[in-house]
């Protein structure tokens, strides 16, 4: 078969063929009369390999010696494309999802897009200092790719920075929301954590939204998170969260205040009261927790959290019985 008929046959052009035989891949087996490279059968399926192999990522020097070296194994070789071939794609992606960014910024002019790139390159940079200072410069001149601020909030592990990357997001736009409550599925705790404490400081229905959701997360530190943000924006469903983490010791502090707004702003004083009272009264309620549990009650108002502490003032566990005597001193109540 004349290299004519091979080209139309393999799709492998003629001058591509030239190329192969330049390079010992492949030899025509024969010449005609007036001296046309001849191909066989074999020659043929030669090529078809070589074709498969380049489909492969193999450069052709690499397809030579798998073809010509009897004691070559595939193995190595293709676990190495394996490693290149995430490699390309993880830099393919990585641009792929600047270039969105710069996009969604909708630059005006390349001044617009080099400042972008500038500030999406701060975002990533090793230095804590140069994060913080491209956190509190962002959206000062051009329009902030609010998807590079969630990520570098999610992935922010010095608090400094992180408060700034969170007051940029705040001011940033309305994306905000929706793209870090997608972090509260993260298989990171940290990350999970991050998210949640990042959505309570961003105002509007839609953070609150998905703060309401997150309180039945199963994640115990992200429904913390979201019940010390909901509860002083007067959510009744934040009232068994809060006092678990009261009861468990984890910010109790912080969850006794979120309460004791709680009480004030709603007209569940004396519910919330009910509830602690509850669980003091519980037989699992170990004497720490039944010390912060007393304490939270001093913030309640109302009879009930009043006659609570009176009972509690001649409680068998004497410390107790003494914050609560203190605590009706400081409440005026005999």
């Amino acid at each position: 078969m004349l290299i004519g008929e091979v080209a139309r046959r393999s799709g492998v052009s003629a001058r591509m063929l030239r190329h192969y035989e330049s390079l010992g891949l492949v030899r025509p087996s024969g010449r005609t009369g007036s001296g046309y490279r001849e191909y066989s059968g074999e020659d043929i399926r030669r090529i078809f390999h070589i074709e498969s192999l380049r489909s492969l990522g193999l450069s052709l020097r690499e397809i030579g010696h798998a073809l010509d070296d009897p004691g070559f194994t595939p193995s190595a070789l293709v676990g190495d494309l394996i490693a290149q071939t995430r490699e390309r794609i993880a830099a393919e992606t990585e641009l792929l999802t600047r270039l969105r960014r710069i996009d969604a910024a909708a630059p005006e002019g390349w001044e617009d897009v080099l400042q972008i790139v500038a500030l999406l390159q701060a975002l990533e940079s090793k230095s804590a200092g140069t994060r913080q200072r491209a956190a509190l410069s962002s959206g000062d001149e051009v329009p902030v790719p609010v998807e590079a601020l969630v990520q570098a909030v999610l992935n922010e592990t010095e608090p400094n920075v992180a408060g700034a990357l969170r007051w940029a997001l705040a001011r940033s736009g309305d994306d905000g929301p929706a793209l870090l409550a997608e972090g509260l599925a993260s298989p990171v705790a940290a990350v999970r954590e991050r998210a949640v404490r990042s959505l309570a400081e961003l105002p509007g229905d839609e953070a609150t939204a998905h703060l309401r959701h997150a309180l039945a997360h199963p994640d115990v530190v992200v429904r913390g998170y979201a019940a010390l943000a909901l509860g002083p924006r007067g959510v009744a469903d934040t009232v068994p969260i809060l006092i678990d983490m009261i009861v468990e010791g984890r910010n109790d502090t912080d969850a006794a205040d979120a309460l004791s707004v709680l009480a004030d702003a709603t007209a569940g004083a004396e519910r919330i009261a009910t509830e602690l009272v509850e669980r003091l009264a519980h037989d699992t309620t170990r004497a720490p927790a039944r010390g912060r549990l007393t304490q939270a009650l001093a913030a309640v108002p109302g009879t009930t959290a009043s006659h609570a502490l009176r009972e509690l003032s001649h409680d068998e566990d004497r410390a107790v019985a003494l914050t609560a005597t203190y605590l009706l001193r400081l409440r005026g109540t005999p």
